[in-house]
């Protein structure tokens, strides 16, 4: 190789340089030159595939997680591992590696506070769930926020002006966005395709000595002539935990193309939590046909775990089924090993021993033994196969007039065909149910002329549950038709909200002198339509408060106001997400 690192970074320079030059500076570019200088300084490393030595742990306290990598979630695997902070926030977080900072996100849902730190290798380490940054980046990003007036922000950081050392504070542990209690959310991500990679491939040790569970087996007929244990529905296998700790299940009789699936998860120790496995293998006769794993996997395919369980049970029981075969739809690029889709054919009068493996990171194996009889047998329990007038052919578009709204489903909305019941009662449409997952976006539509203007204004396109709770769903207000676009099958009506939002202090009483407080703190909160906007000014001019939406919490920090006066007044506007609005008003002390 006749580059060298210096050549690479003089290039790099020299480019930066000359574009800067021009005054075009754009997110895009930037990203673009600092993928050449990535790309240059993978080439010149000739790293070996997962560098054990190159990164530390991002936390000083031994690496407890409350998730594994690849875990399954609700329609995306879990991109990162999830490690306890001991149920409290304000941990220090470090940077992993030298590197610099190229993007930092603040958000009321999603990883909230979030961190993104290049290193030099061609990796990128993601720091999510945070409760606050290092001072300098704390600095930075409040700077904008008062700029733009507007505590989510989403900014990309020039090459090298952000600059973290390995070992060096960058944040603090916390609870922000879409978390359910105190943890790091902690990824390494590829710097070049952005395909995120199982932290612990990298050196990083979390204690695990446990056997994965295996908690269910199901053996599911997949041809239109297979039964198993005559039955042509998906099958629930008994199974024992034999004297060598492998499990044997209860034999099976089958004829023709079954696969077979499986409930169960990963224990570390220290911890309670039932996270994903890494590996899964399913042999037949001593013959590997499924063999996946999540040492990595793409974004662009996450949604495509709705292919790899069944999605049908798991809406139903909240339970995810692992199919070790292949399903019409599924794109996932994760399979090692894949023999007939990893679909078993069973013939008449044979014998069949199916081997079914799941591995943790570290190795510990869980086993379990299926014997298969091949016997044709009379069906006794019959699959349910509703048919309605209306069949969706899935590579297609599916477009659906119900006179006062419409549906449309773009081709490859769905993973596979299948009769679809679509049906309207006044302002109410009930597409299918909640059972089938939908790959894209679609579209809904409703016909709102029959409302005067001052009426629309007030209504909004609301997502009804089992109980028929309205939840707001996107509503794009566009003459005479309101539309939202959806990923979710189920009902849909037209609702209607009046009523404002609503404003209350929680740390503080109005008129009084506040000497010792380090911070205000109010909840807002709405009764249908839900917050759409807030802001806050302090004598007249605009400050910063988080929104925390799990707590209806706002939250003002004084260290961002210089008090050089004695009377403060305080002003709130909420907003929901039809427009109505509430106005609060405080005055309060400090000397």
């Amino acid at each position: 190789m006749i580059y060298s690192y210096l050549t690479t970074r003089v290039f790099y320079k020299f480019i930066v340089i000359k574009y800067f030059r021009t005054n075009q500076r754009t997110v895009i570019m930037k990203r673009t030159l600092f993928l050449i200088f990535v790309l240059f300084s993978t080439l010149v490393s000739g790293q070996e595939k997962y560098p054990q030595d190159a990164f530390r742990s991002p936390l000083d306290i031994p690496l407890i997680l409350a998730g594994t990598f690849g875990e399954l979630r609700s329609n995306h695997f879990h991109s990162g591992i999830d490690i306890k902070t001991q149920q409290r926030q304000g941990l220090p977080i470090y940077a992993i590696g030298d590197g610099t900072v190229t993007r930092i996100k603040v958000s009321v849902w999603g990883y909230g506070k979030v961190i993104y730190v290049a290193h030099p290798n061609g990796y990128t380490s993601v720091y999510g769930h945070l409760q606050k940054f290092s001072p300098e980046i704390e600095e930075y990003i409040k700077k904008i926020q008062y700029r733009k007036k507007s505590y989510e922000v989403h900014v990309f950081p020039d090459y090298g002006e952000l600059k973290v050392e390995k070992g060096k504070l960058i944040a603090y542990g916390g609870n922000t966005g879409g978390s359910s209690g105190p943890h790091l959310h902690f990824e390494i991500r590829s710097s070049i395709t952005e395909k995120p990679t199982n932290p612990l491939l990298y050196g990083l040790e979390a204690i695990d000595t446990t056997d994965p569970v295996l908690d269910k087996i199901y053996a599911y007929p997949l041809s239109n002539k297979a039964v198993v244990n005559q039955s042509n529905a998906k099958v629930a296998i008994n199974f024992s935990k034999q004297k060598d700790g492998t499990f044997l299940a209860d034999k099976i009789s089958a004829i023709d193309t079954i696969g077979i699936g499986f409930v169960g998860y990963d224990r570390l120790d220290l911890a309670t939590n039932k996270n994903g496995v890494y590996a899964v293998q399913l042999l037949v006769n001593g013959e590997v046909y499924t063999d996946y794993d999540f040492e990595t996997f793409s974004f662009s395919e996450t949604r495509y775990i709705n292919t790899l369980v069944d999605y049908h049970h798991y809406k139903k029981y909240r339970q995810r089924i692992q199919k070790c075969f292949k399903t019409p739809g599924n794109k996932l690029g994760l399979y090692n090993t894949l023999k007939n889709d990893g679909k078993i054919v069973v013939q008449d009068g044979l014998s069949y021993t199916i081997e079914l493996l799941i591995k943790d990171f570290e190795g510990n194996l869980t086993k379990a033994i299926i014997p298969v009889e091949g016997k044709n047998e009379i069906v006794k329990v019959e699959k349910e196969s509703p048919k309605t007038e209306n069949y969706v052919i899935a590579k297609k578009p599916n477009n659906y007039d119900l006179g006062a709204a419409k549906v449309y489903f773009p081709s490859n909305t769905f993973y596979k065909d299948f009769y679809i019941d679509v049906k309207k009662n006044n302002d109410t449409v009930t597409i299918h149910n909640n059972k089938v997952p939908a790959h894209r976006n679609f579209t809904i539509t409703f016909d709102v002329r029959k409302y005067s203007a001052a009426q629309r204004k007030q209504l909004f396109i609301a997502r009804l549950d089992k109980n028929l709770k309205p939840s707001y769903a996107s509503t794009y207000k566009r003459g005479n038709t309101f539309s939202t676009k959806t990923r979710n099958l189920g009902t849909y009506t037209l609702a209607k909200d009046t009523i404002a939002p609503k404003i209350s202090t929680k740390n503080f009483k109005e008129k009084k002198w506040l000497n010792n407080y380090s911070y205000l703190s109010l909840e807002i909160s709405d009764d249908l339509s839900g917050i759409n906007t807030y802001s806050a000014t302090l004598n007249g001019k605009w400050i910063l408060m988080e929104y925390e939406p799990k707590t209806k919490t706002l939250t003002y920090n004084f260290d961002d106001a210089i008090f050089d006066q004695k009377q403060y007044e305080l002003q709130v506007v909420v907003t929901d997400n039809v427009g109505n609005r509430t106005t609060f008003n405080t005055v309060f002390y400090i000397k």
